[in-house]
């Protein structure tokens, strides 16, 4: 037994000097050996991507209920009512399932009908300034509004939507915006709504009162400041990334090697330098929340998804948009509207880079649901190298294991607001 000791001791004062000598000689020989080694450089790049530098939750100056916990508690209810539905089966939780990350595993997500594109991921999502693949809204609270009059959403109308709420939420409505108009009796025209696809809905709409629209109007968009208050608190927790982050920004390289496997660490490496990964994917969300053109086939190829470009006029014409009279922002606040970039050129066909926190939990992958794998995707990006936007042309087969080893690695339990009740 004390042989075998000493013969281990001497082998690991062996290695320890063949590292120093290599260290000296040729650094980069001797970091290969390592795979838990990191420069400087490196050290901040995994520093901006680790979950601890995450900013504080920004403000929505067009939403002043967001940060109200009785907004966000009354919003988890609205988010999980399948009543705001034409059949009263379709909630937001349907294609925001909370035990599949807020998303759903389907190509193209289904409510009342098949949508052209898939569920978005809910993680994090605050953070973002365009909603939806395209980015048609700047809101959390107008994203919300948007599926409930989609016949192939919810299929229901604002003034439904209003008599839901006076009927069933009533309380918890008059709590937090005070009192509902009081005009919301069962003869109310409840399938009415400004809707040029339906003539019948917009003749409806318009027998109203002006007041009465205007009321209707208010309780819809207060019931989207609601929701978009408990979505807001959707948030990722720490994954065995940011765990081997925090211990090496501390100064503890030992235990980082128990967080991630070599296999994940070269995957990492490769993450963050050879594969050019944080060109698009980077910050503690790991996305940089604008719209690329990847070169991903269309769903169908006879009418291929103009993605970004056709959301440029949407969001710039919205009566629900920060400019609008229902944001409680003032115009200066404003930002990414006024500053919106308006080429149709540059982003027809450009997408929304989505957040990869837990993106191996949640397959198929794209804005249609185009690759049924993590893999495919890698060999996808790898197999499209005369795009500029992508670097992985070069990548082997064993070095796209290794990043979606590490891409494993960037699983983690979500949390959100927790109520008693749904």
């Amino acid at each position: 037994m004390k042989k075998r000791i000493w013969r281990f001791i001497g082998a690991a004062t062996a290695a320890g000097l063949l590292l120093s000598f290599m260290n000296m000689m040729n650094p980069d020989s001797a970091r290969s050996m390592d795979q838990h080694t990191w420069t400087d450089r490196e050290k901040l790049v995994l520093r901006s991507l680790w979950l601890g530098s995450l900013d504080p939750l920004p403000v929505d100056p067009s939403n002043k209920y967001s940060d109200n916990p009785r907004a966000a508690a009354l919003g988890k209810k609205l988010f999980f009512e399948d009543k705001f539905s034409g059949n009263q089966k379709v909630s937001c939780a349907t294609c925001h399932r909370e035990d599949y990350f807020f998303t759903d595993n389907l190509p193209q997500s289904h409510g009342m009908d098949i949508t052209p594109r898939r569920s978005m991921p809910l993680i994090g999502v605050a953070y973002n300034s365009w909603f939806f693949w395209d980015g048609r809204t700047d809101s959390l609270w107008s994203q919300a509004l948007g599926p409930i009059e989609n016949k192939l959403e919810h299929g229901i109308s604002r003034t439904m939507s209003a008599y839901i709420i006076g009927k069933y939420y009533r309380r918890e409505y008059e709590e937090v915006f005070g009192a509902l108009p009081d005009f919301m009796e069962d003869t109310f025209p409840q399938h009415a709504r400004p809707a040029l696809d339906d003539p019948e809905a917009l003749k409806a709409w318009i027998l109203m009162t002006p007041e009465q629209r205007a009321e209707v109007n208010r309780v819809y968009v207060n019931m989207g400041k609601a929701i978009g208050a408990f979505v807001r608190t959707i948030l990722p927790e720490p994954s065995p990334f940011d765990i081997y982050v925090e211990q090496i920004v501390s100064g503890k390289p030992l235990k980082s090697r128990m967080a991630l496997t070599d296999n994940e660490a070269r995957g990492l490496r490769l993450f963050i330098g050879k594969a050019k990964c944080t060109n698009c994917h980077n910050g503690p969300l790991f996305t940089n929340g604008d719209f690329h053109n990847l070169g991903v086939p269309p769903k169908d190829e006879k009418k291929p998804d103009k993605g970004r470009a056709a959301a440029i006029t949407q969001v710039l014409s919205s009566e629900f948009n920060c400019f609008g009279k229902y944001s409680d922002a003032r115009s200066e606040q404003c930002l990414q509207l006024r500053f919106i970039e308006t080429s149709e050129e540059k982003y027809t066909g450009a997408f929304k880079t989505p957040t990869l926190r837990n993106v191996t939990e949640r397959p198929p992958y794209m804005h249609a649901g185009q690759f049924a794998t993590v893999r495919e995707v890698l060999e996808f990006y790898r197999s499209k190298a005369q795009n500029p936007e992508l670097g992985h042309d070069k990548l082997t087969d064993e070095e796209l294991d290794q990043l979606e080893a590490f891409l494993h690695a960037l699983s983690s339990p979500l949390k959100s607001l927790q109520t008693d009740e749904k």
